[in-house]
């Protein structure tokens, strides 16, 4: 990956690689899930609450990583091993997997795939009875016969084991190889030769074997992430209008009747509710929308939208602003930590930040609170029912009483008290032929 960052901590379609795996198999119904973790590795940045961690002490192999977890194994009854790196593994297919194992009686089940270019995959080799015989590695010219690499089955790396009869091979097993490693498929071949059944059960999905090693690798993993989030979606009653430009990450949530339009990109923890429309090109990131809202052409974080809200085009909320139901944020409007009312309007041009606006407030074209002196943030609160004229400067803290009115230009530093109006304006003078003065003196600095 060539990355200081971890690579199981990678994001999929804004959650982390790791992640994908574990939650697969706590749908599934696992009642433990452990990630092995190397020690100079902090995986905790990307596993869900709850999520328990054993330390490999030393790189010795799958079989050692497996073995490092022996008091879990101790303490089960049945083991599903995944890779970290395997982000599409489904919880429907972790069942299916155990579904087989269980059914078929089977000390150990492996999950294949068929693959049209197996390329240097361990080759899957069933026995007459369709059981497991062998896995033929395929790495290095000569691991296998010819025959053995026309074989299109290959080992995805998943598998599912009897607990206590997986705790006896891993004891089994050896490190006598190039590496010193202990491998968790040699586990296998043990179980067979105590007479136990291995068997090996087809993925329906070759996504399973899609791991991640590369940014080449992690680009695929997130385009068939991301096509199936989209599918998902549009079963459940949400209209995409071009999934070829629609971003939305995994733990997005979005209700029937939503419309997403093109470049519309919904990322983290985002709620989107029923009848909104988005886009085209918004981006929508760890925000809230309620009922009926419209978002074209705009990027909001962090904030709240409540139902019936209009937002843009061109517009930029910012964290911890949300607008209440009807309210709106137009064309060229910034807000941070603003609190717009019920009704009220920012309509274009204007910047908005650390304040509090009553219901059916409107601002001017070019309002702006002046809410930094250089040290700290001040709060500009704004009563019920205001009228802001254009180009007004609410310099906080300052508060403006219910039913109030500034003058248009205006620079209000002082509280305006309700049903009020506030002006502050330079007096205007209009000086007589001034522009034939500076058309004089342009003239006589020509002839000079």
């Amino acid at each position: 990956m060539h990355s200081a960052v971890p690579k199981v901590l990678h994001p999929v379609c804004g959650r982390p690689m790791v992640a994908w795996p574990v939650l697969a198999a706590r749908e599934a119904g696992a009642d433990r899930v452990a990630v092995i973790a190397s020690p100079d590795r902090d995986l905790s940045p990307g596993l869900p609450a709850g999520t328990e961690v054993v330390i490999q002490p030393e790189a010795d192999g799958t079989g050692g990583a497996i073995r490092a977890a022996l008091p879990l194994i101790g303490e089960s009854e049945a083991v599903v091993v995944l890779s970290g790196d395997h982000p599409l593994v489904s919880a429907a297919v972790i069942q299916s997997l155990l579904a087989e194992r269980s059914s078929s009686g089977a000390a150990a089940t492996v999950m294949t795939t068929i693959l049209d270019e197996p390329g240097s995959y361990g080759r899957i080799v069933r026995n007459a009875a369709g059981d497991l015989e062998r896995i033929v590695e395929a790495k290095e010219p000569g691991d296998a016969t010819p025959e053995e690499l026309e074989l299109r089955e290959v080992n995805t790396g998943t598998y599912a084991f009897a607990a206590g009869q997986l705790a006896d091979a891993l004891s089994r097993i050896g490190n006598d190889n190039a590496q010193g490693e202990y491998y968790l498929g040699d586990v296998l071949p043990v179980l067979r030769d105590t007479g136990q059944r291995v068997t090996a059960f087809l993925a329906p999905d070759e996504a399973v074997n899609l791991g991640i090693n590369t940014r080449l690798d992690l680009a695929r993993a997130e385009a068939e992430a991301r096509r199936r989030i989209l599918e998902d979606h549009m079963l459940a009653g949400v209209t995409v209008a071009d999934p070829g430009s629609t971003w939305v990450d995994a733990d997005v949530e979005i209700e029937p009747d939503a419309v997403l339009l093109p470049g519309t990109s919904l990322r983290g923890r985002t709620r989107v509710g029923a009848g909104c429309v988005v886009g085209p090109h918004t981006t929508l990131i760890d925000t809230v929308l309620h009922e009926r809202v419209s978002v074209p052409h705009s990027y909001v974080t962090e904030a709240e939208v409540l139902a019936g809200c209009t937002v843009g085009p061109f517009a930029y909320l910012r964290p911890e602003t949300i607008l209440r139901e009807g309210a709106k944020a137009g064309s060229f409007v910034e807000l941070k930590n603003a609190d717009v009312g019920r009704g009220s309007k920012v309509p274009h041009l204007s910047y908005v930040g650390d304040a509090t606006l009553g219901e059916d407030v409107n601002l001017g074209a070019g309002s702006i609170t002046a809410n930094y002196d250089g040290f700290r943030k001040h709060r500009t609160v704004i009563g019920d029912h205001v009228r802001v004229g254009v180009d007004t400067m609410l310099v906080a803290p300052v508060e403006l009483g219910d039913s109030t009115y500034t003058g248009a230009g205006s620079v209000i530093t002082e509280d305006v008290p309700e049903g009020s109006l506030g002006i502050s304006r330079a007096t205007q003078e209009n000086v007589e032929g001034f522009a034939a003065r500076k058309a004089a003196e342009a003239e006589e600095k020509r002839e000079s």
